[in-house]
């Protein structure tokens, strides 16, 4: 039978309990990737302003305005997918969801590339609809 004794230098020491911050390169890599995600709708910008909000501020401020912009054309795409089952006049509800989809992955690439050199990006048009919900609720 083996008696208790004091722990060794070796032993597990856990983990801090905030993330750490991003580097610079980490910082401008993850924003990119939040505009560029864009293309999938908005579900890639809102996980990583989720995950990395407070950690590089950069990414904060690149996913919270990518996320902004593509919130309202990622309902209308979903909306539009759905009444697009309408007989007779579905097909304009198509068209609508390919138009969206269209203008919203150009306007997510064209941002990803201004943001891999470094540079903010603001989408033109953007109705900032999650700022504006957020403040809603303060």
């Amino acid at each position: 039978m083996k008696t208790a004794s004091a722990p060794s230098s070796t032993a597990y020491k856990g983990s801090p309990a905030t993330a750490a911050h991003l580097s610079v390169s980490a910082d401008l890599n993850i924003a990119t990737a939040a505009h560029f995600g864009g293309v999938l709708g908005c579900i890639p910008a809102a996980v990583i302003y989720y995950l990395y909000r407070g950690r590089g501020p950069f990414t904060e401020q690149e996913s919270r305005e990518a996320f902004d912009f593509t919130l309202l054309p990622t309902l209308v795409l979903a909306v539009s997918i759905m009444l697009s089952n309408i007989p007779a006049i579905g097909w304009i509800f198509g068209l609508i969801a390919a138009l969206t989809w269209t203008y919203l992955a150009i306007s997510a690439l064209i941002a990803g590339v201004k943001v891999t050199r470094g540079n903010p990006y603001q989408y033109k048009g953007n109705t900032r609809l999650f700022s504006k919900l957020t403040r809603r609720g303060k």
